[in-house]
């Protein structure tokens, strides 16, 4: 720490001090109290980072004189104090890890160099499938397979535990990542040895899963990055950025009777989303913190990747050190954090001054109505009352094209002896397929709802939702009701907690009643791990080519995440989710219409058995307490038999196989020790044209793998059956699955072709219409580079580095969009790959660019210039010309690019010393 500033002081807690860089003695000098909370922490961090070199004292003086008003301009190193992984994202770090000890040796370096600086800590949580639901025994067989179907990966990460410093792993079956983060890895405030001396600091994370930012709900700032950012972080590399804007987003009052954190965190990414913050901070504050419970705001920071935001942060205040104290943290901990918060300005109660934001918004929280949110978008959130509705104009787009089978408009049949429910004249569809099924036969339809999961960290962390399902399903079954027969209902706890507290309360017998069985602790059906339908539901789905739908308690509903088979995905509280199931279409106003009749022949509509909040806050008041978290993560990186039971080799070089799940990666192949110079495109293809929104779920392999994909005839060559296939996500540790299953969503459209949907694209040269990585391969073997085309918001979704790092083994150069999502942008120059952006009001269509044209992009200048030009010639040899902006942002980015990414760049830095 250079001190430029004499910010040097220290605190003492129990007797014990710690060296602080105090913003209190920096406030002598600037006026601090307009920061926000978050631009304070940035402050801090670059005070005790500053070396002259990665930071000086002109940012630390651009951070403290900070423009709200401003353009984002100004470039500063950000230092998480920890890295949080998941296993999907956390494999392929490690495996980049292994491969850089391997590629530092062959350098003359030391394999020990590659080791983790920061400490990371790995939860898996990506691995477990609802293949098993229904039964007691649910938990148990998922488990199960999950230990079967992963024994490679185990076994390497297992290795990795052993083979690195600094990082340790949450074993399966122990609950989601940012669960276990907000439950227990949280420190709020660190502190670390430097030099012989205890420092204290902000708690900062950054995390390779987009919703990191649900931290930001006890006041630790971080959020989500690509697994190369932060396999850099690990490595000691302050992370670049923009000095950010940040929005200020006022809440007042407190919610309505009946009105969940599922309603109010849709309603706040609808505002924002509107709004557009994207690449911007939001900072949470005004009167109605002090009636929001730690886990709604938690619940609302966590969607932050859904409004676009870098992170959605609340302060610390009195109600984060509750959380601390009843979620089992040491009395010191605690201490520590208030003691620290108060002496740097960074507590938060009903006398601090409002701060300076660049804009503003407010919400009533009054104002906050019972929401959902689809059919294919976190933002689009419907009101109740208005979600069948939502549905049917959804559903006519879908089955348009499909020929009627009947003319009758029979509703389902509902289970029971009840009668059928709803408004005729709003049936749809072609008279629906009957199914027979464990020896009942019913009418399945169009807007059958076919999954109903209780999923996702962004609700199963809230014990009021969780709870209000337990009472709902408590009164729905008392009344004899039950999830419909074609739906598949699951119970996924975010934590072990979490069933200690349904089982304490009765209610998780009472889920049980209407179907939701515990099927395991992970994420499930929020990222696509929603297992196989019954094949029953399949086979009718496919007869009657039927829109079905899910509803989820999830943070995402992009199409073809949550399963290939269902067209239509809709967000709800965990309540509502189990309302769907007992209703078992989305053709229902639940506001109006009976949920279904009873065991007594008596409709039940939701007014009956939705809970008050009364009875939810006397269960969480009689259930939860502080043993219940101390017991559960007691030992949480010790893991059951199973876990300890896996063989894993030892060393520090980790001895490659012939793996189809764990292999060396191509990206440091040939590498030079010194890196070359940032040279201008010529003579590129288009590999694609997409549209609007396309995700990194469109892009990034995810989800199962089929049979006749690229992928799957890749596994088969290799000995691997259909069955064991696994997902995508659980090969990402194998860049020969992964490359063959980019840009192969079921759902994505390629412009190139007319009406194709799917991962597929034409290849120029031939005319011929083929898979994108046979395209592709085809392509790289003449040697031609590929560019990508795109849309507004390119890149949106979960922070997967694999849509990175496969567009790169695609062999494409560069990427030019309308707009790109921050994440993927930074992943993208973080594998060397360009992105680009189009002027405004310009974009591939305008330009009349059809695919078949060849790419040059001049005038790079060495990577120095902020535009370059593209000339499209056609096959009659027809030039166009068009300007776009060259999207390395930062001086270390355009560094990063030269050395070919991130990865390399580090360790080229660490063989040299």
């Amino acid at each position: 720490m250079k001190d430029s500033f004499s910010v040097r002081d220290s605190i003492e807690v129990n007797g014990k001090r710690h060296a602080i860089a105090s913003l209190t003695k920096l406030g002598e000098r600037f006026d601090l109290k307009r920061l926000p909370y978050s631009m304070k922490i940035l402050l801090e961090n670059l005070l005790r980072a500053e070396d002259g070199v990665n930071v000086t004292s002109k940012e630390i003086e651009a951070v403290a004189n900070w423009n709200a008003k401003a353009e984002p301009d100004t470039e500063i190193s950000f230092m998480p104090a920890r890295v949080v992984l998941q296993d999907f994202t956390g494999v392929p770090c490690v495996v980049d890890l292994a491969a850089m000890r391997d590629a530092v040796v062959k350098l003359g370096g030391d394999a020990t160099q590659i080791n983790p600086l920061a400490p990371a800590e790995l939860v898996i949580d990506h691995s477990v499938q609802v293949d098993a639901f229904g039964s007691s025994s649910s938990l148990d067989t998922n488990v199960e397979i999950e230990f079967e179907r992963n024994q490679e990966r185990y076994s390497f990460l297992r290795w990795g535990q052993k083979a690195f410093n600094n990082f340790k792993v949450v074993p399966p079956r122990t609950g989601i990542v940012h669960q276990v983060n907000l439950e227990n890895l949280a420190r709020v405030v660190f502190t670390a040895d430097v030099d012989g001396e205890s420092w204290a600091y902000p708690d900062t994370v950054f995390g390779t899963d987009s919703h990191t930012t649900m931290i930001n709900g006890i006041g630790v700032l971080g959020w989500g990055v690509g697994g190369i950012e932060a396999e850099a972080a690990m490595l000691g590399q302050p992370s670049s950025m923009l000095i950010p804007q940040v929005i200020g987003f006022k809440l007042l009052g407190k919610l309505n009777e009946g009105v969940t954190a599922t309603d109010l965190v849709l309603t706040v990414t609808q505002m924002l989303r509107k709004l557009g913050v994207v690449g911007k901070f939001v900072e949470f504050f005004g009167d109605g913190l002090a009636a929001l419970p730690l886990a709604d705001r938690a619940t609302i920071a966590n969607m932050a990747p859904e409004y676009g935001a870098t992170c959605g942060i609340f302060p610390v205040d009195q109600e984060s050190l509750n959380y601390l104290r009843l979620s089992g943290r040491d009395e010191h901990q605690i201490t520590l954090v208030e003691t620290y918060a108060k002496a740097q300005g960074l507590w938060h109660d009903a006398n601090t001054p409002h701060a300076e934001f660049t804009d503003t918004l407010e919400l009533n929280l009054a104002d906050v109505r019972p929401s959902m949110a689809g059919p294919k978008r976190p933002q689009d959130r419907v009101l109740l009352e208005g979600v069948q509705q939502s549905f049917l104009d959804a559903v006519g787009p879908l089955t348009a094209n499909r020929k009627p089978k009947s003319e009758s408009t029979e509703r389902f049949a509902n289970e029971g002896g009840a009668t059928a429910i709803g408004n005729e004249a709003n049936n749809v569809g072609n008279g629906g397929v009957t199914v027979e099924k464990d020896g009942k036969s019913f009418k399945l339809n169009d807007g059958a709802v076919v999954i109903a999961a209780i999923t996702s960290c962004t609700n199963t962390s809230n014990p009021a939702v969780m709870i209000g399902a337990g009472i709902l399903a408590k009164k729905a079954a008392a009344r004899g009701l039950t999830s419909k027969p074609w739906v598949k209902p699951s119970l996924g706890p975010g934590s072990l907690v979490v069933t200690d507290y349904l089982k304490k309360t009765n209610l998780l017998t009472e889920l049980e009643k209407v179907g939701f069985y515990v099927v395991g602790y992970g994420c499930t059906t929020c990222i696509g791990n929603s297992g196989p339908l019954p094949a029953e539901i399949s086979k009718g789905i496919a007869e009657g080519d039927l829109a079905v739908a899910s509803v989820l308690s999830g943070n995402r509903n992009f199409e073809g995440r949550v399963h290939p088979e269902v067209k239509m995905n809709y967000l709800a509280s965990p309540p509502l989710v189990v309302a769907y199931a007992l209703a078992g279409t989305l053709d229902i106003d639940l506001t109006n219409d009976p949920i279904a009749n009873g065991s007594d022949g008596k409709p039940v509509y939701l007014k009956d058995i939705w809970p008050s909040n009364q009875e939810i806050s006397d269960a969480i008041a009689s259930s939860i307490n502080a043993d219940m978290f101390k017991a559960n993560y007691a030992d949480v990186f010790k893991g059951d038999s199973r876990w300890n039971q896996i063989a894993s080799p030892d060393g520090a070089l980790y001895q490659w196989d012939d793996s189809t799940y764990i292999k060396n990666p191509p990206y440091f192949d040939g590498m030079s020790a010194e890196a070359g110079e940032i040279e201008d495109i010529h003579g590129a293809s288009a590999l694609g044209i997409f549209g609007d929104s396309i995700t990194t779920d469109h892009i990034s392999p995810a989800g199962s793998i089929k049979k006749d994909s690229p992928a799957g005839a890749f596994l088969m060559s290799r000995g691997v059956q259909p069955k064991d296939f696994n997902s995508y996500g659980s090969r990402r540790g194998n860049d020969d699955v992964m490359v063959r299953g980019t840009f192969a969503n079921i759902r994505i459209k390629n412009l190139m072709l007319d009406g194709v949907e799917g991962g597929f694209t034409r290849h120029v040269p031939t005319g011929e219409t083929m898979p994108i990585y046979d395209a592709a391969m085809k392509y790289k073997a003449a040697s031609t580079p590929l560019v990508v085309l795109g849309g507004k918001e390119y890149g949106t979704g979960s922070s997967r580095d694999w849509a990175a790092k496969g567009t790169l083994l695609l062999g494409v150069k560069a990427v030019i969009t309308e707009s790109f999502e921050r994440i993927h942008r930074s992943n993208l120059v973080g594998m060397g790959v360009l992105p680009c952006q189009f002027m405004d009001g310009e974009n591939a269509q305008t330009l009349g660019l059809t695919g078949d044209e060849t790419f040059d992009i001049t005038g790079l200048d060495g990577g120095k210039s902020t535009r370059a030009t593209v000339t499209a010639t056609s096959k009659d040899g027809k030039k166009k010309q068009f300007t776009v902006k060259v999207l390395l942002l930062t001086p270390k980015e355009r560094e990063f690019f030269r050395h070919g990414g991130i990865l390399q760049y580090v360790l080229r830095q660490l063989a040299k010393r």
